[in-house]
């Protein structure tokens, strides 16, 4: 089978076309057809070989999240899905387990049906991504009528954040520079305030004792805790960030592994966005073979959504 991936760690050049075996589909197991993956920020660690290496041999295949078709269901798989669906996954990368590949097997309960009117294209850039928010939002653990401030909202997770954190009943405050700010205001934000060094003073003038919870998809989390009330909570998707432990405020970072296999919370994504409550948001699709490229456009910034690798 076509494959992306690398035999060793680098810039974007180091990733090339591989010719791999097919991989087989074992008991509790799913093969996909892959028509679509998506390029996320943690591709561009596992090149680099920060991320999700294991002692496995190489080449090593990136990619969290693909859509296509399913072909074929291991022996004894408990599953409601038959050959021939459309649908979604995320993967765990491992060795060559990476979604930029022509087949993946993941586990039946990181697989479920596409959104209804919804591309593979589109429907790649909700698993992954879309998994991180809930983590998050679940992290904070906050009633209905809560708010939440988020940064990076304009971006791929922070978009589904704010969509999530509203579907939940939250109030939501985001950042945006000016020219993102109406988009952040369509995905469904109360209030859009100018992202930045001054973020959390501008929340304050909104709400003086603080917002109960803070989503940090931005890297912003040790400057935008001062919004955050004294006994509130942070969640952080972006590694690495440093967060202050201050004002009996409860900080976590995600790590979406760890909802590889929450089938139920999977599911429920591809609920909102057939509701269209949750909006998959493609910033550019490239073949296979074109993604060096793809990472060289997301290492440079300024994506507003996901590039997307067709197969």
């Amino acid at each position: 089978m076509k494959a992306i991936g690398l035999t060793e760690f680098g810039g974007p050049e180091v990733l090339r076309v591989l010719d791999l075996p097919v991989p087989q589909a074992g008991p509790g197991e799913i093969r996909i057809r892959v028509h679509a993956a998506t390029v996320n920020p943690v591709d561009t660690l596992v090149r680099r070989g920060i991320a999700f290496i294991s002692d496995a041999e190489p080449p090593y295949v990136p990619g969290m999240d693909a859509a296509g078709v399913i072909e074929q269901i291991g022996e004894g798989t408990d599953t409601d899905l038959t050959v021939g669906d459309h649908v979604m996954a995320v993967a765990v990368v491992s060795g060559t387990h990476g979604a930029y590949a022509e087949h993946l097997v993941v586990p039946a309960e990181s697989v479920v049906r596409v959104p209804t009117g919804v591309s593979a294209v589109e429907a790649a850039t909700l698993p992954m991504n879309g998994l991180t928010a809930r983590m998050a939002l679940d992290m904070l653990h906050l009633p209905a009528g809560a708010t939440v401030a988020v940064t990076g909202a304009a971006g791929a997770v922070g978009g589904y954040a704010v969509q999530l954190a509203k579907a939940d009943g939250f109030r939501v405050i985001a950042d945006a520079a000016p020219k993102d700010e109406r988009l952040v205001r369509e995905l469904g934000a109360d209030v859009v305030l100018l992202r930045g060094a001054g973020f959390p003073e501008l929340v304050r003038k909104e709400i003086p004792d603080g917002v109960d919870g803070l989503v940090d998809t931005g890297g912003i989390a040790a400057l935008a805790i001062r919004a955050v009330r004294d006994g509130g909570r942070v969640a952080t998707s972006v590694g690495g960030v440093q967060i202050p432990v201050e004002r009996g405020i409860e900080t976590r970072n995600t790590f979406v592994p760890q909802y590889a296999r929450e089938h139920a919370k999977l599911d429920r994504l591809r609920e909102l966005a057939e509701k269209g409550s949750l909006t998959p948001r493609v910033a550019r699709t490239l073949p296979a073979e074109q993604a060096p490229e793809a990472h060289r456009l997301l290492e440079a910034g300024g994506i507003r959504g996901r590039v997307v690798l067709t197969f």
